[in-house]
This record gives C-alpha cells, structure tokens and sequence, in this order.
C-alpha cells in the first residue's frame, strides 16, 4: 500500500525540534508516512508576509491530513489565528483531546482517563463580533449555536465511544443562564443520546463540571461540549495528567480530513537548546497513525512515550527529568521497538 501523503507544519519556537524528534520515533515505529512540508505561523510572515499562505492551504487541501506543532500569532498587523482558521477553513468541527494519567509524569492525581470531544467551528469563536460605539467603549461577541454543528459533534462523541469501548458520555452545557443557545445544544444532544441506548449518558453545567474535573476525576469518561467551554475544559484536563506537554490532540472534520498538533505554545526561551518535551507531538502523532490504519506503529508509539516517561533518566526537565531532547527521543524508540 502506498504512503499516506501528510503535510507537515514544523511551527514555531521549538517546533522543528519536537517535530524532528517526532519523526525520528514514526519511523523507528514503522510508521508509513510520505512527508510534505508547508508553512505557517510566525516563520511563514518572514518568509511569505502570510501565516497561512496559500501554498500551505493547497497542500492540506490535496493530502487531507496534517500534522502541526505549534505555532506563534504575530502580534499586530490583523493577524487571526492561524488555529482557528485552519478549523474553519476545513470544517475540522471535532477536536478530541485524550487525558490519561501517565506513570512517573508529575501529577496530584492517578486515576484520569477521560477524553474532551469540542466543537470547533461555532459558538464565540465564530468569529462574529463588533464594537458598539465609535468611541470603542463596548463591544459585543456573538456566540452561535445550531443544531446542526450540535448534534453531529454529539453524535462523534458517542460513535467515538463506541469505537473505543467507552462507557459514558457527560454532555457540558450552561442551559441554565444560556436558555437558548445552550438549551438547544442541551436538548439536541439528548436526542442524539437516544440512538445510543447501550452508552451511559448524563449532563452537567460547566462549573460543576470544573469543580468536579478537579475534585473527582475518574467519575469522567467522555465530555462532550461547545467551544468555549471545550477549550477551557480541555486544557483543565490536561492539568490533571501533567500538563499541556503531554497532552495529544486531533482536529476531525468529515470526509477523512484531520490535523493533528502539540497543543502547547511555542517556548522561544528555550528554542535551539534541544531540551524541549516532544511528548504532547509524539502522542498526537500515535492518534495520526490510528487515523491512517497504522494502528499497531500507534500503539509501539504510545507505549515507548509511556516507558520513556516512567523512568526519571529519560525524562525531560520539565517533567523534572534531565534529559535533552535527543536522549528522550533514544529512549522512547528504544522502549517501541
């Protein structure tokens, strides 16, 4: 069988370095994977004086699937996120971010195994906003919420379940203040529910579900939510596991186009050191591999990750290890293969 042809964006900061490292552990793994570099992000302005020139747009539209580290904003000039528009751009409406308790990673907690299933594409970050006066003293955000872009992040969510023999699905909403927006998200999500009789589900209001992420997280399997909420919740639940450097992600939109990415920023301070953690890449890099049908190198990938995080001399100093890049990267290859 023929390569899958992946783009791939090196980002920002210590980007190229996490994603060298990362590409260093596919291959060993067996990972089967044509690369097509592209540009975004703050390198792309230098180079291009665009962050997602239309080079980069061509070449994800063509391969269906990317694979990004992360990437800087400029500051100034109207500059959107190049995240956001990605998104959007290829109605990437699903973002899944599994957080699963890691042995020898730092935590309070040992028990975490829940995913975060997001909507992507609405609510405030649609984009929709606008100051009031011409004085700019107020400004107004619009959140929008369909029925549409509820049920079928609802219904990814509970096919996902199925998939991975997941248990329960926590449906995360406001619907108490936000009657309308968030009581149709609510109610269409019920519904979805219905078609799922063998799947536990229940629902929550957003803060009880903050304060029980924290007090109680094994009482989690899958949360489903809108995109604020999902944002905010995701990188909570990343706290719980260690951290945004070991947390994975993958963007899902339909007809097989995904992007996967590290999702944690770019740390220019220590970019060029070659100390910087590719967990959180190498780990969306195993969901990218599950995605292509190269399930069993996405297995050898997470498993060498875990075995390199259990023992403190191949850990990083992050992690409070003291390991360079290069020696975290021997040790997960060596602990896959």
């Amino acid at each position: 069988m023929t390569p899958p042809i992946v783009t791939l964006i090196e980002g920002d900061g210590i980007g190229p370095e996490i994603t060298a490292a990362t590409l260093r552990a596919i291959a060993a793994v067996g990972g089967e994977i044509t690369w097509e570099r592209a540009d975004a992000g703050a390198a792309a302005v230098e180079k291009h004086r665009d962050p997602l020139p239309p080079a980069t747009l061509d070449s994800i539209t063509r391969n269906k699937i990317a694979l990004k580290a992360p990437l800087a904003t400029p500051s100034g000039g109207g500059y959107r996120s190049v995240n956001v528009t990605l998104r959007q751009t290829f109605d990437l409406y699903a973002n899944v971010r599994p957080a699963q308790t890691i042995p020898g990673v730092p935590s309070r907690y040992t028990n975490v195994d829940m995913v975060i299933v997001r909507e992507n594409t609405e609510d405030l970050y649609a984009g929709i906003e606008h100051y009031i006066d011409p004085r700019r003293s107020a400004a107004e955000s619009i959140a929008i919420i369909t029925r549409f872009g509820s049920e079928r992040i609802v219904r990814y969510a509970f096919d996902y379940a199925r998939r991975h023999g997941r248990k329960k699905v926590t449906i995360v909403h406001k619907a108490n203040i936000l009657k309308m927006s968030n009581g149709l998200f609510l109610d269409t999500g019920r519904e979805v529910a219905k078609a799922y009789p063998e799947i536990e589900c229940d629902d929550m209001i957003v803060d009880a579900t903050a304060m029980r992420m924290v007090v109680a997280p094994e009482r989690f399997d899958i949360i489903v939510t809108m995109n604020l909420f999902g944002d905010i919740l995701s990188d909570l639940a990343a706290g719980l596991i260690g951290g945004l450097g070991v947390a994975p992600a993958s963007n899902i939109g339909d007809a097989g186009c995904a992007m996967f990415e590290a999702v944690h920023g770019t740390a220019p301070d220590i970019a060029g050191k070659g100390i910087a953690n590719p967990t959180g890449l190498m780990l969306s890099a195993a969901m990218l591999l599950d995605h292509v049908g190269q399930r069993a190198a996405g297995d050898r990938l997470r498993a060498g990750v875990r075995a390199a995080l259990a023992d403190a001399a191949s850990r990083t100093g992050d992690l409070g290890g003291k390991a360079n890049t290069a020696q975290f990267t021997d040790a997960v290859i060596r602990n896959a293969t």
